[in-house]
């Protein structure tokens, strides 16, 4: 894109919308189309980066069975406003309009069925159609409240021409969060929101695979790329998926879900056969298949590379009974280990592959109706730059759809 001489940049818009990824997109066509002259500053080479690779470049853009309870905040109520203002249902009308072709998967995820690329597509022409000015390149190095002729605020920034301030009477702050820096992720909105006194909520990375140090390491290096179902418990929340072995320790959906309500030095209950009660299954076995091996019977319902690698720790010393010959009390004993194994993370692998920021701009300070910042009129805050973080299954686009539309239509 080529960049506006500075001159044409010294000009005055309606608003400035910092960052275009999904949330600030969105919000800039939507305040576009009521007549306001918008500008979207975005700092990397490119919009909408992230959309383009997320859902293994698919998009998982919304989901069918959005609710508040899907979303972690320090005030749970906070998602409710935005997101009844703008549905998914608002999100899939507008997608069918421009005949996006998307497909349901599991638990009402909804993917682009081609490309990511289809949506960002759309996304661009809606900013076309209602006249945003989209620049890249431009790095904002500083926000102020400052009454120069018709504009209440003035915007600073970077490019590869020089220094460029923009004058506006409304700055929308969309720069995501600290996940996946590769993408542009950043701490830009929280060093912001700090410039005008607003508070944030403790930052750590959300949707992200858990990393071990100790023996559990060499097992789930052993098992790389083996995945099963599982049913997985962390603070006071469980979610049934499937989990993945890495080199590194553990991932997968399950696991990435269950991160979000993860603290360091917190246990992990992993349930390894959900739909059993392993230890009836296991005596059942020994009435109707007694001369079977438990690595047999344990087959049936475990990949048997994981039954290989759990046999020499969980049962050595009778891995070779027939189950005829195993106690009854060992083989309870054991079916209490598959359905509730203890793990405990050294950590995650951080924001590096992190799909998501927990935490962030205190929700205390803003107006869930609007975005505005309660006490600074003008100035708005949304997607993940807030202390807003939804599950795993396009929770997250939805509310950079949501909050960023409500932005839009009050700047």
């Amino acid at each position: 894109m080529t960049q506006n001489s500075k001159a044409s940049c010294e000009t005055y818009f309606d608003v400035v919308v910092l960052g275009g990824g999904a949330a600030g997109l969105f919000a800039a066509f939507t305040a576009a189309q009521r007549g306001r002259r918008v500008v979207v500053l975005e700092r990397a080479n490119k919009i909408g980066k992230k959309i383009l690779m997320s859902g293994g470049g698919r998009c998982n853009f919304t989901n069918l069975f959005i609710e508040a309870q899907n979303f972690l905040s320090a005030n749970t109520h906070f998602c409710k406003s935005a997101l009844s203002q703008y549905t998914q249902w608002d999100f899939i009308a507008l997608m069918e309009q421009h005949g996006l072709a998307y497909e349901e998967r599991k638990h009402g995820q909804l993917f682009c069925q081609n490309s990511a690329k289809d949506l960002l597509a759309i996304l661009e022409e809606e900013c076309q159609l209602s006249g945003v000015s989209l620049r890249t390149r431009c790095d904002v190095t500083s926000v102020t409240c400052e009454q120069i002729e018709n504009s209440r605020y003035q915007v600073s920034c970077d490019t590869p021409s020089g220094s460029q301030q923009l004058g506006c009477n409304s700055v929308i702050v969309a720069t995501g969060a600290l996940s996946v820096p590769t993408l542009g992720g950043s701490d830009r909105g929280y060093t912001l929101a700090q410039d005008f006194d607003l508070a944030l909520e403790e930052r750590s990375a959300g949707l992200v695979p858990f990393m071990f140090s100790d023996s559990t390491l060499a097992l789930c290096s052993t098992l790389a790329g083996c995945s099963t179902p599982v049913q997985i418990h962390c603070g006071g929340s469980s979610f049934t998926e499937d989990m993945l072995f890495t080199h590194r320790g553990l991932s997968g959906p399950a696991v990435l879900q269950i991160s979000n309500y993860w603290y360091p030095g917190d246990t992990l209950t992993i349930d390894l056969l959900p739909h059993l009660v392993a230890a009836d299954f296991l005596l059942e076995q020994k009435k109707d298949n007694s001369k079977q091996r438990l690595r047999s019977v344990l087959s049936w319902h475990l990949p048997k590379a994981l039954v290989a690698a759990l046999e020499p720790l969980w049962w050595a010393d009778i891995a070779e009974r027939p189950l005829a010959e195993c106690n009854d009390a060992a083989l309870r004993e054991l079916g209490s280990r598959f359905n509730a194994w203890q793990l405990k993370p050294s950590a995650t692998e951080g924001y590096r592959t992190a799909e998501v920021t927990r935490g962030g701009v205190a929700t205390a300070g803003v107006s869930s109706k609007t975005m505005e910042v309660k006490d600074q009129p003008g100035l708005f805050f949304v997607g993940e730059v807030l202390d807003v973080t939804g599950h795993l299954g396009g929770f997250n686009f939805q509310w950079a759809w949501s909050s960023g539309y409500v932005a839009g239509i009050n700047a």
